[in-house]
């Protein structure tokens, strides 16, 4: 599955947009990860175990938008978009969607 950010795919002319596909990952944070984050927040640096997880839920809901797409029968997605975003008491999670256009070429 072709996944691209652009509005069209250069030498693969579209002949059907399928629909628009999405996909959603919701991630709790753990209390020890948030501690130790805390502290590099002070000291400088960069917060490794939020990177991971950030990476990990972007996958998750690429995935899942992926899923959608091949269900539908599509070759591609275009026009990709993520969005990340804290969620629940005290922005407690972190939610990633991900959205875009499923097509198939001629």
């Amino acid at each position: 599955m072709i996944i691209s950010t652009t509005s069209t795919l250069d030498g693969k002319p579209i002949s059907e947009y399928v629909g628009v596909v999405s996909g959603e990952a919701v991630l709790g944070a753990n209390i020890f990860r948030d501690f130790f984050a805390s502290i590099r927040d002070i000291v400088g640096g960069r917060a490794a175990s939020y990177e991971k997880v950030l990476k990990g839920a972007r996958d998750a809901s690429l995935e899942d938008m992926t899923a959608e797409a091949c269900a539908l029968g599509a070759d591609a997605i275009i026009g990709v978009d993520i969005d990340y975003e804290s969620v629940g008491k005290n922005g407690s999670m972190l939610m990633v969607t991900s959205s875009g256009t499923a097509v198939k070429f001629a």
